[in-house]
């Protein structure tokens, strides 16, 4: 490194002011999976999956798998962190769009508790560990692709910047299909080793340190799911691509629909035997601890 050079708390700072967008989400998700699976199992879930992610990508700029081959354009490499020839916010990006796709997946598969200032997840073990879970999941986290990697390619037209491109133009929005079915593939990865950390600190509860009561817990996972996909929907229609964001918004119309339906439907409202459920899988659970002060 000369003199010139910046060193790696300045890159990082100039991370955060390049891309403040990112880190507003990735602050949301730190919240969230904190909350609902404690600190330990947030901090050891975003290194490994960013570590994880980072491999497919490295993987991928060389040998094509399993993203397809693309390549980086390393002109911000002065002004935010890389690894590599891969920018460090991409690769960090992948834990906070899991952990969305998989409190969404559940908020869609496990009865809540509702209440007028509150709503949370009554899920247990069988229905994190279920296959339908486990499809949604990694459904959800193809869908987010499919609206994110169209109007990044076109980086150039907003502040994102062009910093990466196909070396042959894709069927979808010059997307090509094997970026999905790479996203598919990194996705399960995710959610696996999700499982895993959440197997380890939910057998040991006092582990679990950060988890918490908070109003609409419940919601925020989606939220914050939503959120990622109408800023995006957002840049679309910015940018022009009036056509890419029409079938935008064909996508995320049906579980939108499907999300009110969940909240709004009188029989999933957790029971009593849901709640007890939930509480004996999850000694932990600050859900425990709020029904009992509310029955004292």
């Amino acid at each position: 490194m000369t003199d010139a050079d910046p060193t790696l708390w300045t890159l990082f700072l100039s991370t955060v002011a390049l891309r403040p967008y990112v880190f507003v989400f990735l602050a949301v998700y730190l919240f969230s999976n904190t909350l609902v699976f404690g600190f330990l199992q947030t901090l050891w879930f975003t290194v490994g999956g960013y570590f994880l992610v980072f491999l497919a990508e490295f993987s991928s700029t060389r040998t094509g798998f399993p993203f397809g081959f693309y390549y980086y354009i390393d002109t911000t490499r002065q002004q935010e962190l890389w690894l590599s020839d891969v920018p460090f916010m991409d690769s960090l990006s992948f834990t906070f769009l899991a952990h969305a796709s998989y409190m969404t997946a559940l908020f869609l598969c496990a009865p809540l508790w509702r209440r007028r200032s509150d709503v949370q997840i009554v899920d247990t073990k069988a229905i994190r560990r279920s296959p339908s879970v486990l499809v949604l999941t990694v459904t959800l986290f193809v869908l987010l692709d499919i609206v994110i990697d169209p109007v990044a390619l076109q980086g150039s037209r907003w502040f994102l910047g062009q910093i990466y491109g196909y070396y042959e133009e894709g069927v979808y929005f010059g997307v090509p299909l094997a970026n999905f079915l790479g996203w598919g593939i990194v996705g399960l990865a995710l959610v696996m080793l999700h499982r895993v950390l959440d197997g380890v600190y939910r057998s040991r509860p006092r582990r679990a340190w950060g988890m918490a009561w908070v109003p609409y817990r419940g919601l925020i996972g989606p939220l914050l799911y939503l959120g990622v996909f109408g800023f995006n929907v957002a840049v679309t229609f910015m940018i022009g691509e009036h056509t890419l964001g029409v079938v935008d918004l064909f996508l995320l119309s049906p579980l939108v629909i499907l999300a009110w339906t969940q909240i709004r439907r009188p029989s999933n409202q957790a029971t009593q035997r849901d709640l007890e459920a939930h509480c004996e899988d999850f000694p932990a659970s600050p859900l425990r601890r709020r029904l009992w002060e509310l029955a004292s």
